[in-house]
């Protein structure tokens, strides 16, 4: 073992949803904690996620009296993961995510939209989105709350290893304080102690190219993310190196709402995700006809796009555009999103045949006043609108890298698993660098509530741990 140059009970590798969350717990246990981030900026993806969270029995839905359960929930995120998914952590998640709501307004004070989504694969509108519409909310009132309980978040550390010891118990970690990412440095590494725990909490690694394409060749530098700068590999490889068990690290996500004329996520994106995907249609300009259920699950959605083989249009209407406001007036103004009186002017400005995309959507508002199931499986009777009021809305769609379903596997206490299926002693992790939960594809709105609902629990675990 090395001479330590520090020592704490609990240390947090990421300062993410599920990291800042570990923090809490564990503090509020009477643990010390320390916090390590490598970026110079807080909240990794978190910060430029939309806040929405996914939780059936919140607050809101009872208010509206909307039913629910966690077992439908279940059920969807089963669904929607090819059933790859690890079931008593699918089950977790479902059954604390109203109570993780609930912690979130009364123990950090987030406050929610007075609204709920229903996004695509879930059988409810079950989805709650923080006031801002921004992840950024959640991550600030847990900053404040660690400040209160003592505990600081120190940037620009880069973990450069997990210490074990020879019966491979992890003992602490080797860093690099002063990184500034992504340049690589000789800077002198410290070693930090934990004598209870080690959450890993580093994310996901959408922006890794390389190690994407270890996973999935197809994903090379053409195809663009979502993510954050930082969503890397290094806190997963550092569990590998140990022993960690890798779990689904192929099944790698895109996201259907990807907005094709903008960089990463942005109000394009969103606009698609709350205002086109709900209420409108996507059609392939090549024949001006719809593709697919616009309320399929993501991997179904952007599958369908890819087989074009070019950018797709989603198209909606004025009363849909009001789902999302906030976003349709930036994009109009940049030119993400184009508005038109006549959908023969919309469908001239993307070169597709006028005739066929007038037939598409007069058939498609046919259909929802006859009700029942279209070609594509959309249940017209669950609430669609036609496409009737314009202006009518258009925005170029192709997907992009948005979320990693894999990385290291977990059980219910959130501790890290070695290559036989037993607790890798002392390691815990929680958020995107976990595998096992979302299996071959991730609902929207899902990941902000399976952060807190590990987080907390890997927090919790951490600060019981034996002193070794």
């Amino acid at each position: 073992m090395p001479n330590w140059d520090e020592q704490t009970d609990i240390v947090v590798i990421g300062s993410g949803l599920a990291g800042l969350a570990a923090a809490i717990e564990a503090r509020e246990t009477g643990a010390s904690v320390v916090v390590l981030e490598k970026m110079a900026l807080t909240g990794g993806n978190t910060r430029i996620s939309d806040g929405g969270l996914a939780a059936p029995g919140n607050f809101l839905q009872k208010r509206m009296g909307i039913a629910d359960s966690p077992e439908l929930f279940r059920e969807d995120m089963m669904k929607a993961g090819m059933g790859l998914n690890h079931p008593e952590l699918v089950t977790v998640v479902a059954e604390k995510a109203a109570a993780v709501i609930d912690w979130t307004r009364e123990a950090l004070g987030v406050q929610y939209l007075q609204r709920l989504d229903r996004f695509g694969g879930h059988s409810a509108a079950r989805s709650l989105t923080t006031r801002s519409h921004s992840g950024v909310d959640i991550i600030k009132a847990q900053e404040k709350k660690l400040r209160g309980l003592g505990v600081k978040i120190r940037t620009r550390c880069l973990l450069t290893a997990l210490i074990t010891d020879n019966r491979g118990a992890v003992r602490g970690v080797e860093f690099q304080p002063g990184y500034r990412f992504p340049k690589k440095t000789d800077a002198p590494k410290k070693t930090l102690r934990a004598v209870r725990a080690v959450v890993l909490a580093t994310g996901g690694f959408g922006r890794d190219v390389e190690f994407r394409r270890l996973q999935n060749p197809s994903l090379n530098e053409s195809i663009g993310s979502t993510n954050h700068r930082g969503a890397t590999s290094e806190g997963l490889a550092a569990a590998l190196r140990i022993g960690a068990a890798p779990i689904h690290l192929s099944w790698i996500q895109t996201g259907p709402w990807a907005c094709a004329d903008e960089a990463g996520y942005g109000k394009g994106s969103r606009f698609a995700s709350y205002s086109v995907y709900p209420t409108g249609i996507l059609v392939d300009p090549a024949t001006g006809r719809r593709i697919v259920n616009e309320w399929a699950d993501r991997r179904i959605r952007s599958e369908a796009i890819i087989r074009t083989e070019r950018a797709c249009v989603g198209i909606v209407d004025a009363e849909g555009a009001r789902q999302d406001s906030r976003s349709l007036e930036p994009c109009l103004k940049n030119g993400k999103v184009k508005g038109f009186e006549k959908l023969a002017e919309l469908a001239d400005a993307y070169g597709m045949p006028a005739g066929e995309l007038i037939r598409t959507v007069e058939e498609y508002n046919r259909r929802i006043t006859q009700g029942g199931t279209d070609e594509f499986g959309k249940p017209l009777h669950q609430d669609p609108r036609p496409l009737s009021e314009p202006p009518f809305y258009a925005i170029r769609l192709w997907p992009k890298v948005h979320y990693t379903s894999g990385g290291v596997g977990i059980n219910s206490r959130a501790q890290v698993l070695n290559l036989t299926g037993r607790p890798v002693p002392n390691l815990f992790a929680a958020g995107e660098v976990c595998g096992g939960i979302h299996g071959a594809s991730r609902l929207g709105s899902c990941a902000l509530i399976e952060c807190l609902v590990f987080g907390r629990i890997a927090g919790q675990e951490a600060a019981v741990s034996p002193h070794t």
